[in-house]
């Protein structure tokens, strides 16, 4: 019994050993698989940055009392847009109304002084001309009459300030823009140099947002080489606003502004866009996503994602050769692009890649390709940064 379990495992044995012969033996013969192979071409590729940003009122004006007195009134609703001359506050003006008029009669006193010095100035010289008088009495008319004069124009500046401080118990608005809340309430004493309320200037708005310093290097460097053409600096970019819902803000803008230094802490650059903000649909403090638009990478290389393989020594894509044989060919990836990459070195135009069926090559055997004249589609560019 024994000896015939022995034979019979031998014979499973024997058997096992002679498919796994033939299976071997039949391997070289087996077809090379089939793969998509597109030829790489270079094209200018639309470049887009993208950076989270921060709305803030281009200004902020406090509103404060330029004359002490009781408040009467607010004539503004708190939260309101409102423009640039709008009345906002009414303080009593009974004591600059006063003091306008003592300083009107005063002016009135003044003219009148100056208008005897003046006859007295005429009579003196007539007599003085016949020899009926002497010339020191003409001196004194002369500078009697110098003396209204100044008198008059003290009065006047005297009224001046006086009407300055009535028109100031009517407070209007130095700017267009959204109302705080009111600081003080009406019926409240206030003395000079109070905080009324304050305005946000919100048309336009400004969008601040921080890149790292080796990302704003590099788009630096890029202009200065002309591998990025489209805009001569910065400021010739245009700044498109994405909300969080990721619908399009209708107005684009322009960065007017990019610090000159780097933020110790956390390694980058402030830069700020100027934004229409006709509708108001900008508030300051709304968190938003910036897209820069504006730069060409030009005579890039841009492959499919699905290209891309990751080995231990790095990225790397499938290439063939004229005899359709696989490669390995490391490359070194620039940035992606929606579903692409740019391709920063390890790749040139011409090279045959292998974009479908990737996971069916070994490098060094040969592959069927079932497309050779998709590059122009495969290598497309889609202007979507991904950053």
């Amino acid at each position: 019994m024994q000896s015939f379990s022995l034979s019979r495992a031998v014979l499973v044995l024997t058997a096992v050993l002679s498919m796994s012969v033939r299976a071997a033996a039949q391997a070289p013969n087996m077809p090379p698989p089939q793969v998509t192979v597109v030829t790489l071409e270079t094209r200018d590729v639309p470049v887009v940055y993208e950076y989270p940003g921060r709305i803030v009122a281009s200004r902020e004006v406090e509103v404060r009392a330029r004359v002490g007195g009781i408040l009467l009134g607010r004539e503004f609703e708190e939260g309101a847009r409102v423009k640039k001359g709008d009345l906002l506050f009414r303080i009593d003006p009974a004591t600059y109304q006063a003091q306008v008029a003592l300083a009107k009669a005063q002016v009135a006193q003044a003219a009148a002084q100056l208008s005897q010095a003046r006859r007295s100035e005429e009579r003196a010289l007539a007599l003085t001309k016949r020899g009926a008088s002497s010339q020191s009495t003409l001196d004194d008319a002369v500078s009697a009459r110098e003396l209204a004069e100044a008198q008059v124009e003290a009065a006047e500046a005297q009224l001046r300030t006086a009407q300055l401080s009535l028109d100031y118990a009517t407070v209007t608005a130095p700017v267009a823009g959204i109302t705080s809340l009111e600081q003080v309430p009406e019926g409240s004493l206030l003395s000079t140099g109070d905080l009324l309320t304050k305005i946000s200037q919100i048309d336009p708005v400004y969008a601040n947002f921080s890149a790292a310093d080796t990302e704003a290097a590099t788009i630096r460097d890029m202009i200065e080489k002309s591998t990025l053409e489209g805009v001569d600096e910065a400021s010739g970019l245009t700044v498109e606003i994405v909300f969080g819902d990721g619908a399009t803000y209708g107005e684009t803008g322009q960065i007017d502004f990019t610090s000159t230094s780097i933020d110790t802490e956390t390694g980058t650059i402030l830069s700020r866009a100027v934004m229409p903000n006709p509708n108001a649909k900008l508030l300051p403090g709304q968190f938003v996503r910036l897209k820069l638009n504006g730069l060409v990478a030009r005579d890039a290389i841009l492959i499919p994602a699905e290209a891309l393989m990751q080995g231990p020594q790095g990225v790397f894509v499938y290439t063939v050769d004229d005899e359709n044989v696989a490669a390995v060919a490391p490359i070194e990836i620039d940035r992606q692009i929606a579903d692409g990459y740019l391709v920063k070195s390890g790749l040139k135009a011409g090279d045959r890649l292998i974009t479908k069926g990737v996971v069916k090559v070994r490098p060094g055997a040969p592959v069927e390709p079932v497309a050779t004249d998709g590059g122009k589609e495969a290598a497309a560019p889609k202007e979507t940064a991904q950053r």
